[in-house]
C-alpha cells in the first residue's frame, strides 16, 4: 500500500487524497503520544532513525509498487478497450443478422405466397383439364353418333323397312 508521503512527493494523480485517514487529527483529535518507559520527557529523542540503505530500499520499492500499478491500470484500460471492442463487434454481427434474418423472411414469404399461386393455378388447370376431357369425350359420341347413323341410313335394309 503507498504511503502517505510517497502519494504527497510523487506526482501521483491521487496526492489530493494523500490524508492520513487513520491518524487522530482526520477525527479532530491531536495526537498523543504515550510511552512504555513511562516518561512523559517531549525532549526525548525519537528512536535510532532509519540507515540510508533502508531508506533506499524502501525507495526502490515504492518505485516498483508505483510501476506495477500503474502498469496494472494500463493493463486494464487495454483490457476494458478491447471489451468494448468485442461488444461493438457482438453488436454489429447481431444488427447483420437481424438483416439477414428480415430478408430471408421477406425471401420465405414471397416463395410462399407464390407457391400458394401456383398451386390455385394448378387446380384450375386441372379442373380445366377434367372439363375440356368431358367435353372431347361428348364430341367424340357424338362424331360416333353421327357416323353411324350415316351408316345406317345407307343400309339397304333400312331402305326396304322404310319403302
Amino acid at each position: 500500500m503507498l504511503s502517505v508521503s510517497a502519494l504527497q512527493g510523487s506526482g501521483s494523480p491521487f496526492r489530493a487524497l494523500a490524508l492520513d485517514w487513520d491518524g487522530p487529527h482526520f477525527l479532530g483529535s491531536k495526537p498523543t503520544v504515550t510511552s512504555s518507559s513511562g516518561s512523559d520527557d517531549p525532549n526525548r529523542t525519537p528512536e535510532k532513525p532509519a540507515s540510508d540503505e533502508s531508506n533506499r530500499v524502501a525507495s526502490v520499492t515504492e518505485e516498483r509498487k508505483r510501476r506495477r500499478m500503474f502498469s496494472n491500470r494500463e493493463s486494464a484500460r487495454r483490457s476494458r478497450m478491447r471489451k468494448q471492442r468485442h461488444l461493438e463487434n457482438l453488436r454489429n454481427q447481431v444488427n447483420l443478422f437481424r438483416v439477414e434474418n428480415r430478408e430471408l423472411n421477406n425471401g420465405l414469404h414471397f416463395l410462399l405466397h407464390h407457391c400458394n399461386r401456383l398451386r390455385t393455378e394448378n387446380e384450375w388447370l386441372r379442373s380445366q383439364r377434367t372439363l375440356l376431357l368431358q367435353k372431347l369425350a361428348n364430341i367424340n359420341q357424338l362424331l360416333l353418333f353421327q357416323q353411324l347413323q350415316s351408316f345406317s341410313s345407307a343400309w339397304p335394309c333400312h331402305i326396304l323397312e322404310t319403302e
